[in-house]
């Protein structure tokens, strides 16, 4: 009976991802990569993952946590820390106050305390609905702040990234938590915890060059593009044309940038197997 309500709940939980404007509202879906159509329920029932060529849609946080928690485990982590508007940029706060309107978001990070298999741990998901997933001061502040409660309870870290990077109405401040979130996780790593990282399409900027960076296992979803600066800044600067699949997962574990390309279906085993081997967590 508990998992036929598990399912159930899997079910509501992607479809209202699905309404969350990740994909077309049409009742039959249009892949943009091999262009099979697919029926919106299949659809959300494989995960938001193509069955044709296996395109990773985004997922948005609560909906990601809802494939790697265990049912009834989660717990978020300072869920109503405001945005901010600290340069007073123009036209910024309306667009901040449009766009958690319209995601049920008040930033672009999900913090939370739950159990993976069993195993506590602590979990942050970056929203790329919300500005991109970009890095403002409280993006940062929050995972700071995950990463210390991590510290504390000496629970495993998995931070799951999608960021354009940082984000531009915030200058410097948000620049500065780069170092802040990587001071953060050198502390962390001091203790002898457990630090990993999951890149999913895309992880750019200022997001690549600091946290989504230091895992002590990163790994990456299929087709992910991960780098700093975009594929095309980078032929223009350096006047060459670059290899095919540059910057996609598959390129960076092939050059020892990931440890391994995770099929969604296959994440939450995943972490089950690394948290058994590696994660400090409790386990009933």
């Amino acid at each position: 009976m508990n998992s036929i309500f598990a399912k159930r709940r899997a079910r509501l939980l992607a479809m209202k991802a699905m309404r969350d404007n990740y994909v077309p509202p049409e009742k039959r879906i249009t892949c943009p990569r091999c262009g099979k159509e697919t029926q919106r329920r299949d659809l959300a029932e494989n995960l938001l993952v193509c069955p044709g060529c296996g395109y990773h849609w985004p997922l948005g946080a609560y909906h990601r946590l809802s494939t790697v928690l265990d049912s009834g485990s989660f717990r978020e982590l300072n869920g109503k820390y405001p945005a901010g508007d600290p340069l007073f940029f123009p036209g910024y706060k309306a667009k901040l106050a449009s766009t958690q309107r319209k995601t049920g978001l008040t930033e672009a990070v999900v913090t939370a305390t739950g159990t993976i298999g069993g195993y506590r741990c602590v979990v942050g998901v970056l929203d790329s609905r919300f500005f991109m997933g970009s890095m403002s001061a409280a993006v940062g502040e929050k995972i700071t702040l995950a990463i210390e409660y991590a510290a504390r309870s000496r629970l495993p870290l998995i931070l799951f990234s999608a960021s354009g990077g940082a984000r531009m109405q915030e200058g410097i401040l948000s620049l500065m938590q780069m170092a802040k979130t990587s001071a953060a996780l050198s502390r962390f790593s001091e203790k002898g915890l457990f630090y990993l990282s999951v890149l999913t399409d895309p992880t750019t900027g200022g997001v690549t060059a600091s946290f989504a960076s230091l895992g002590d296992i990163i790994l990456a979803e299929p087709g992910a593009l991960i780098g700093f600066a975009g594929p095309r800044v980078i032929e223009q600067t350096i006047g060459q044309t670059l290899p095919e699949g540059f910057q996609r997962a598959e390129f960076q574990e092939a050059h020892g940038f990931v440890d391994a390309v995770v099929p969604r279906h296959e994440m939450r085993p995943t972490l089950i197997q690394l948290l058994r081997l590696h994660g400090k967590g409790e386990h009933p």
